[in-house]
Parts: C-alpha cells; structure tokens; sequence
C-alpha cells in the first residue's frame, strides 16, 4: 500500500486517522470501530463494506501490555 495515500486517506464518518493493518489488508478507525477492506490493492472506504471490530480490536495494546488478561 502507498504511504503517500494512506497518509491522505481518513475514515469517511469520522475523518479521523486510519491505521493500516498489513496482515487483515485493512485500514481502521479505532474511534468508529470499523475496518475498511483493501481489495486488490484499493481501499474500499464505504462504510456498508466495512467490518464492525471486536471490542477487543478496537483498544490497541500499548507497550508493556501483553494483551492477556
């Protein structure tokens, strides 16, 4: 994914920063709770494609944090 348009794209509810997760293939918005999917290559930034995150998702681990309760 290019870091020029990832740095470009905001959540279209929100307009809040995204962040990319590599591994999913999609970019997500921690304060709405949704990831957008990246298909061949191309955001898909409408929220009814979106997927709705897991609480669990949506709290990123900071350091120290094992993610284990």
């Amino acid at each position: 994914m290019d870091k020029e348009l990832l740095a470009m794209l905001v959540c279209p509810l929100c307009n809040g920063k995204l962040k990319y997760n590599r591994e999913a293939q999609e970019l997500c918005c921690h304060y709405d709770g949704l990831a957008y999917p990246i298909q061949e290559g191309i955001p898909v930034m409408l929220p009814e494609e979106a997927r709705a995150m897991g609480a669990d998702e949506k709290l990123p681990i900071s350091p120290g944090r094992t993610g284990e309760v």
